[in-house]
């Protein structure tokens, strides 16, 4: 993974500040192949990074802000830990299903979205009013053994 954009942006003097205003006081970064993020010496709050890791399921369960990449998995990772989630598109891709994603599943309220460019904005705004986000919906492991039970002719 690759998403240099989103991590500039989460570096930058303006919103490291934003962050620290919300009282935020750490920013965990996977960054995957991108580049090694330039954190300002100044920086108002703790920023580490690391490359990958085998589950980010730990980190995000101890954030109180999950800022993600669009990406399918990432998203269904986030919002089955009920938080707060704002999810950040790559809008230099093609074809870019993970817009459509992202837009869905915003206007459905269940997490925001932005771009890069847009991110400050989206934070600045949590600060003023924070959004009433629907919860994910809790799985139903029951669909799909009813499913192939009707399938197969069996009782369900």
């Amino acid at each position: 993974t690759q998403f240099d954009a989103l991590t500039e942006t989460l570096v930058s003097d303006e919103v490291l500040s934003l962050l620290a205003l919300q009282r935020y006081d750490r920013l965990i970064l996977q960054v995957g192949k991108g580049a090694e993020p330039k954190v300002p010496a100044s920086a108002p709050l703790k920023v580490e990074w690391y490359r990958v890791k085998k589950s980010l399921e730990e980190d995000m369960k101890a954030a109180a802000l999950i800022i993600s990449h669009a990406g399918a998995g990432s998203i269904l990772e986030g919002l089955g830990l009920g938080k707060l989630m704002i999810v950040v598109v790559n809008d230099r891709l093609m074809h870019n299903h993970q817009q459509e994603v992202a837009n869905e599943l915003a206007s459905r309220q269940h997490l925001l979205s932005t771009t890069p460019s847009g991110f400050a904005a989206k934070l600045r705004s949590l600060g003023e009013a924070p959004p009433a986000l629907e919860p994910w919906p809790a799985p139903d492991t029951t669909a799909f053994p009813r499913f192939l039970a009707t399938e197969l002719g069996l009782p369900a």
